[in-house]
């Protein structure tokens, strides 16, 4: 029975971030499961269109993607989710994976890299692998992307989890804002604030909103507020902790597939 395991993530249309990334993902997701074929798909219809545009390269949508696995002959799917909450992109998945439910033998949707209480405690984990060195007075600050979906409570939650370390998790789009960390900064006496992004890639967000020059980034508005800035384009795809958590996943996937088989 042909097998196939469809990732699929929001994208991106930063080249370099995509290889170490999405990419990197990708190889390791192929290299765990040399019984299943990886394919592609990104959620952001934008990326998609400017990818198309700008370098005449075509990315799926999981819809098409799972019409291009049907026609092939596939029978068994799983979909393993790169985004990092259960919020609106993930959403998206789920709706179109609901139309194919009938063209397969087996079709599971794999959970995004917060879904447990687990999952928290291993991306924490990750976090300590992946953030640099801290010096006394220093601390580091995750920009997430925020979601205004309820499922923004998982950033609340993680930034909640790490209230015993010198690590502060912000959100671009909804809770915990810059400002409220600023505060806490001041009341623990930081003077050096270490910038990475959680989110999957080092894209839009990481290189424009957090590590620019602009009046509005947060490397400008920290500085403004006193505290020194060093910034880490590094994207959560590059950590191989990170990558582990998205294999985890998805030996939980074939699992219940051997469960129903």
């Amino acid at each position: 029975m042909k097998k196939a395991i469809l990732v699929v993530s929001f994208g991106t249309s930063y080249p370099e971030t995509r290889e170490k990334t999405i990419e990197a993902c990708e190889k390791r997701v192929a290299q765990e499961f040399p019984e299943y074929t990886v394919f592609r798909a990104f959620t952001s219809n934008k990326i998609i269109k400017k990818l198309k545009t700008r370098d005449n390269m075509h990315i799926n949508t999981p819809s098409q993607a799972l019409n291009q696995l049907k026609e092939l002959g596939y029978k068994e799917v799983i979909i393993q989710s790169l985004h990092i909450i259960n919020g609106g992109e993930f959403e998206k998945i789920t709706a179109q994976v609901e139309k194919f439910k009938a063209d397969f033998d087996s079709i599971i949707i794999s959970q995004p890299l917060l879904d447990s209480k687990e999952d928290y405690e291993k991306a924490i984990e990750a976090i300590r692998h992946q953030m640099p060195p801290l010096k006394e007075n220093e601390a580091l600050i995750l920009m997430g992307h925020g979601s205004k979906h309820h499922a923004f409570s998982a950033y609340a939650c993680l930034d909640h989890m790490l209230l015993n370390e010198p690590i502060y998790l912000c959100a671009v789009e909804s809770y915990p804002g810059l400002d409220q960390v600023i505060e806490r900064l001041k009341q623990a006496k930081i003077k050096k604030a270490h910038l990475m992004p959680f989110m999957l890639v080092a894209g839009d967000h990481a290189t424009n909103d957090m590590a620019s020059d602009d009046e509005d980034s947060w490397k400008s508005i920290l500085e403004q507020a006193g505290i020194e800035t060093e910034c880490h384009l590094q994207g959560l795809g590059e950590n191989p902790l990170i990558q582990a958590q998205f294999i985890d996943h998805i030996k939980v996937a074939t699992e219940r597939v051997n469960t129903r088989g």
